[in-house]
């Protein structure tokens, strides 16, 4: 039989097969990710480091017997392209990565958005062209192919030029970013130089090394932590200390909510006069803090939760609700009971399990959780992610008033969450016109939550909850990624340089302190890590006794940086953005001092210490004082239904 016209060996399939693969992975990494390439050396490890996975996984398809070869090409490389394509996805709406614990948050992908079609473009059709070439091919060319098995030579040829190629890779990495794999906190450069393929082996091999820590972990592990935080700590300004003592604590969480939107005006309105009239409050009731950052990683709104009420840092991959949902805790939730008598309680028109929240909720000692059950949730009052903020509030009024006092009452809001969604009769501003419309529907649900926020207020002191009340806003974290800079270079009128866009990670924080005179707007740095401990004191618990990595924000002695978890840092004079240092004036970028250099270490050792705790559960072998009894999780149960049943 003569071969037909255009038909192909098996081993030209298969380099074709990785051509296509090599080809895509490279079109991906610079048209989807923001990789930063800084010089020729990044450029070219940018091109090169798709090879020598392709080589690998799919020379593995080579130890078939006879056409299966092809067929094993093919399935590798679909599962291949659908892990890239799936990291593309989540890219679009996090500016992140997906890692194994991510996977393991299966009941959170919502946090895509909402919606994965809004995250979905035509041309993503484009990234499925080498499947079909592949399919074709090997239909057109199979029944030329031999049966036999290919000699096992070639197949360990191939995978020996896929080690080869890896490691020239790493080579080239490792000198123009030295320690790569043992130092990086940030996710971007093992995928800017390594790849998203190598980048999965990283992850799993994180993952597992992570899984044995607290295997390993003993007593000793917690003594260098407890050093750490105790000489960071900050004594309390003795003006403030027991300030709040006794007095109720309502949290208000401002989802997605970033502080470039307060005193911002579209179309010549204000888009938050409410929050805006709090800030420039001339009854002096709030202080608001405008160098405020959130601090938060894959996990999101469970990040910010984790920080506010542990003063811990999130993990770098995955959420600690997820992962170390069982971990010992010693949270501010229990240690408000313990020691003053508090009832804690949490408000949140979503489903109980979101996040894992029915579980950690346990670990942190909340007495109750008041989630979607308690709720109307038919259509009209849903939207997105769960009940909208007006109708949340509203019905969450008797619930509150018929807690306990003092109480500490945690409230989430919800309708500001991409992809940003409000219907034509709640929009009570028009939408911006930057032609990106997760961005110019930002400023809508941002308008609703201030007017939901301005009505609780309101029934707040018609119930008399108002007046002898601590109140306290924040935002959770950023509500527009990175993947939308250039929509927001309308907004903002200027480039989002690297540097400008960690600037923007700036969230609102305000507090109101009953019989205190608010200070106005306060320009010292701080971040979510710092509330815990600023709460702690303004009740008159003295927080030196327990694990805190943050510092009470109006203490003299109060640390004045902020870190984030992938490894950068802001302090009032400079930042540290993505291996680079900025004038924080100027905005342009300096030579680093040797305090400067210091700075970046300090800053790696406070989140590895940090990690240690979560990864070791190393709280189970911490006792702050001889008050403190360990929360017993089975104490507590939630949902509607089950309060009825104990009732």
């Amino acid at each position: 039989m003569k071969n037909k016209p255009f038909s192909i060996s098996k081993m030209g399939f298969f380099f074709v097969a990785v051509l296509l693969l090599w080809i895509k992975s490279y079109l991906i990494y610079v048209y989807e990710f923001d990789l930063d390439i800084q010089n020729g050396i990044q450029e070219f490890l940018l091109f090169f480091n798709p090879l020598s996975s392709a080589l690998l996984f799919l020379g593995l398809a080579l130890f078939a017997k006879g056409k299966r070869a092809g067929i094993w090409i093919i399935v590798i490389d679909f599962l291949m392209s659908f892990m890239l394509y799936a990291n593309v996805v989540y890219y679009r709406s996090a500016a992140d990565y997906i890692t194994l614990p991510t996977l393991t948050q299966t009941s959170n992908f919502g946090s895509l958005g909402g919606s994965i079609s809004s995250l979905v473009a035509w041309h993503d059709l484009l990234y499925a062209v080498d499947i079909i070439i592949l399919i074709a091919l090997f239909i057109w060319s199979k029944k030329n192919w031999s049966i036999s098995r290919m000699q096992k030579k070639k197949p360990l040829l191939v995978l020996a030029a896929g080690v080869m190629a890896f490691s020239i890779n790493l080579g080239l990495a490792e000198a123009d970013r030295p320690q790569l794999l043992t130092r990086t906190f940030d996710r971007n450069y093992i995928v800017k130089y390594l790849g998203s393929y190598n980048f999965a082996i990283y992850d799993a091999f994180q993952t597992l090394r992570s899984s044995t820590q607290r295997v390993l972990a003993d007593s000793s592990d917690i003594t260098e932590v407890e050093n750490y935080t105790k000489n960071k700590f900050a004594e309390p300004n003795p003006e403030l200390f027991g300030a709040a003592k006794g007095k109720n604590i309502i949290k208000i969480h401002l989802e997605s909510f970033q502080s470039f939107l307060i005193d911002y005006k579209l179309h010549g309105e204000e888009v938050t006069p409410f929050l805006n009239s709090l800030v420039h409050d001339e009854s002096k009731n709030f202080t608001s803090f405008d160098n405020f950052f959130h601090q938060v990683a894959q996990g999101k709104t469970a990040d910010a939760e984790l920080l506010l009420d542990t003063s811990l840092y999130p993990l770098p991959q995955g959420a600690a609700f997820v992962t170390k949902g069982n971990n010992t805790y010693q949270a501010l939730p229990a240690i408000l009971k313990q020691q003053q008598g508090y009832t804690n309680a949490v408000f949140h028109g979503d489903n109980k399990s979101f996040w894992n929240r029915d579980e950690v909720y346990k670990e942190f000692g909340i007495d109750k959780f008041f989630d979607s059950s308690y709720y109307d949730m038919s259509e009209e009052n849903v939207i997105g992610y769960g009940l909208k903020d007006k109708p949340f509030f509203e019905e969450s009024m008797p619930m509150l008033e018929s807690l306990e006092e003092p109480f500490y009452a945690h409230m989430m809001t919800l309708t500001h969450h991409h992809p940003y969604l409000i219907s034509p009769e709640e929009a009570s501003i028009k939408p911006a016109e930057t032609g990106d419309p997760s961005v110019d529907r930002y400023f809508q649900t941002a308008r609703y939550l201030d007017e939901s926020l301005k009505q609780f207020f309101n029934d707040l002191k018609e119930a008399g909850l108002y007046e002898d009340s601590v109140i306290m806003i924040y935002g959770d974290h950023y509500g527009i990624s990175e993947n939308h800079d250039p929509a927001m270079e309308k907004i903002m009128g200027e480039e989002i340089t690297d540097f400008k866009y960690k600037q923007m990670q700036r969230v609102p924080f305000m507090i109101k302190i009953p019989g205190v005179d608010g200070k106005g707007t306060v320009h010292e740095y701080s971040s979510q890590i710092d509330v815990m401990p600023t709460l702690l004191h303004l009740v008159g618990i003295h927080g030196q006794d327990y694990i805190q990595f943050g510092t009470d924000m109006f203490s003299k002695g109060h640390k004045e940086y902020v870190s984030f978890r992938d490894g950068d840092f802001i302090t009032p004079e400079y930042s540290f953005v993505s291996g680079k240092y900025y004038d924080n004036d100027t905005g342009e970028e300096i030579e680093p001092s040797k305090e400067m250099k210091e700075m970046e270490k300090k800053i790696r050792h406070e989140l590895g210490l940090s990690d240690k705790v979560l990864y070791g559960d190393l709280l189970r072998f911490y006792t702050p004082n001889e008050e403190w009894e360990p929360v017993k999780p089975s104490e507590f149960s939630y949902g509607k239904e089950s309060t009825q049943e104990e009732e």
